[in-house]
C-alpha cells in the first residue's frame, strides 16, 4: 500500500524525504513536513514497525547524543528503480564476460542510447532548461533527482541511482551515467560525489562556460 502512495499519503512523504535528505531527526522532519513533531513520531513509530525505517543514535562532542532516522533496505525497495530485472540481469553478464574495453565501448554506445530517448523533449533549448527538463523526466521515472544552479555550473543530485547493484560491481556503470548526462544536456559533465564512496546520492556537475568544442560528441 505504501508503495503506491509514496508522493500522497503522510507516510509516503517521511519516505520520500528520508530518500532524499539521508538521516534526519525529529525536528528536522517535523520542519520538512510542516507537522507536530507528535505526528513525526507517530508515523515514525508506524514505519520503524513495519521495517521500513531504523533508528540510531548520532553523538557529536560533549552535546547530548541525537537519534535520527533514516530508510531501511526495505524502506529503499519502495522507491522505483529504472531498469527491470532482467536489464540489469543482462548488464551483469556482459560486465563479467566481456573484457574492460568491450564494456567501456558498450556502455558508451548505451550511454548515447539512453540520451536519445529524452532528445525530442529537450530539443531546441539551452544546456541550464535541458538540465531542468531532464530532472524532471527523471523524477518522473522514479529517479529522484535534486536540480541547483550556481554562476558557473549546474549541480544534479540523484538520491535513488537505478544501476546500484551494478555499480557494486563495476564503477564504469558510474561513467555511462555520467556521459548519458553529458550527451543530454550538451555540456561536459563531471560525477564530483558518488553513493559508492559513502555520499547520500551521486551529484554530478554540469559545466555551464564551456566553449562547443568541449562539449560531449
Amino acid at each position: 500500500m505504501i508503495a503506491k502512495q509514496l508522493n500522497s499519503s503522510p507516510a509516503g512523504e517521511l519516505l520520500t524525504i528520508l530518500q532524499r535528505r539521508g538521516a534526519s531527526t525529529i525536528k528536522e522532519l517535523e520542519d520538512a513536513l510542516g507537522v507536530t513533531a507528535t505526528a513525526v513520531r507517530q508515523q515514525i513509530a508506524s514505519l520503524m514497525a513495519d521495517g521500513y525505517i531504523e533508528a540510531q543514535v548520532e553523538r557529536a562532542g560533549r552535546g547530548r547524543p541525537r537519534h535520527v532516522y533514516s530508510l531501511t533496505p526495505k524502506g529503499r525497495a519502495l522507491f522505483p528503480r529504472h531498469y527491470d530485472e532482467f536489464t540489469n540481469t543482462l548488464l551483469r553478464e556482459i560486465l563479467v564476460s566481456e573484457g574492460p574495453e568491450k564494456v567501456q565501448a558498450l556502455l558508451g554506445r548505451l550511454s548515447r542510447r539512453m540520451a536519445e530517448q529524452y532528445e525530442h523533449q529537450l530539443s531546441g533549448l539551452p544546456p541550464s532548461e535541458r538540465a531542468a527538463r531532464l530532472s524532471e523526466l527523471l523524477n518522473a521515472k522514479g529517479i529522484l533527482t535534486e536540480i541547483k544552479f550556481e554562476p558557473d555550473a549546474i549541480f544534479v543530485h540523484e538520491y535513488t541511482c537505478p544501476y546500484y547493484e551494478l555499480a557494486l560491481e563495476n564503477r564504469a556503470i558510474c561513467d555511462m551515467e555520467e556521459e548519458m548526462l553529458a550527451h543530454a544536456v550538451q555540456q561536459p559533465v563531471e560525477l564530483v560525489k558518488c553513493t559508492l564512496d559513502g555520499h547520500h546520492g551521486c551529484q554530478f556537475r554540469i559545466e555551464t562556460n564551456a566553449s562547443s568544442s568541449s562539449k560531449p560528441n
